[in-house]
């Protein structure tokens, strides 16, 4: 059974709290982007009980790369700090919260994995998920994935990015076919930052969660393998990703990571401060779909 509550979390001074969307949750700056101080347990409660009562949220796991993301783009800032739930993906991200904030995590909470969660109880509550994103061929290696894992697990719809920007009227057309299947939960599956502004758009028009996976559709379809679990824990993940994907990855590995570091130092030492941007709530009208 899963479930738990929030964690208990020692005021930081200059870093209170905020409300998103009418509900308070712990959030601290990590370089200027509001990542929330939690667990599996709790983030799949937050995320389950948003499904239960038909609410908007958005969620995203945040590694390293999509904090940059915040960091060298503000407008993209102030949308990751209007999310419902900002997880800390990567080890990097963790440590920071410990190390700046004194959060005490002793884990990430890695997308792949509260992804994973997160479809079993949905599936051990009945409510039916939704797919979005990737590719079609990834998308029938992942279905029948799923099912094998969690035979009672119900899928209301399947859809493919189309690896293209919407059209005008695109996104109600795209939240009409969803709520119309019965999905009580939303998984983008469309790569950082495209995924977090997608479930950004989205979010007003729909009342479930919307969670911005990464990863997580390639690896539980079988197409990319998880870093031993020492790699994982010594936060040297991107290491085995760079071996794997070097054309693609490493100019956000060789340049994304020494610049983190860096920023990270000085927000630690207070050279920075890092003062996270208000959450925005101008609507997105052009995103990839």
């Amino acid at each position: 059974m899963l479930g738990g509550g929030k964690l208990p979390v020692t005021p930081t001074p200059g870093v209170a709290s905020v409300t998103a969307h009418n509900t308070t949750t712990d959030k601290r700056s990590v370089l200027g982007v509001l990542v929330d101080v939690t667990n599996y347990a709790d983030a799949t409660a937050r995320i389950m009980e948003a499904a239960r009562e038909r609410r908007p949220f958005a969620v995203t796991a945040l590694a390293v790369h999509g904090v940059m993301t915040g960091v060298q783009d503000k407008a993209h800032n102030a949308r990751l700090n209007s999310f419902d739930l900002v997880t800390p993906d990567g080890q990097p991200v963790r440590w920071a919260l410990n190390l700046v904030h004194h959060a005490g995590l002793t884990d990430r909470v890695y997308g792949p994995t509260l992804t994973l969660k997160v479809v079993e109880q949905a599936a051990a509550e009945g409510l039916p998920i939704y797919l979005y994103g990737s590719t079609q061929p990834t998308l029938d290696r992942l279905v029948p994935a799923l099912e094998r894992m969690f035979p009672a697990l119900k899928i209301a719809g399947v859809e493919a990015s189309k690896f293209r920007t919407n059209h005008p009227g695109e996104a109600e057309e795209i939240a009409e076919r969803i709520k119309s299947s019965g999905a009580r939960v939303v998984l983008v599956g469309l790569g950082c930052p495209r995924q977090e502004i997608f479930t950004y758009a989205m979010r007003p028009l729909l009342d479930m969660p919307l969670l911005a996976v990464g990863a997580a559709f390639d690896y539980h379809a079988g197409l990319l393998k998880n870093p031993p679990a020492w790699m994982q824990k010594y936060a040297l993940e991107w290491l085995w990703r760079l071996g794997l994907e070097p054309k693609r990855l490493w100019k956000r590995y060789v340049l994304l990571n020494p610049a983190y570091l860096s920023r990270l130092a000085a927000q630690r030492s207070g050279l920075w401060k890092a003062t996270p941007p208000a959450p925005a709530t101008e609507p997105v009208t052009t995103f990839a779909v």
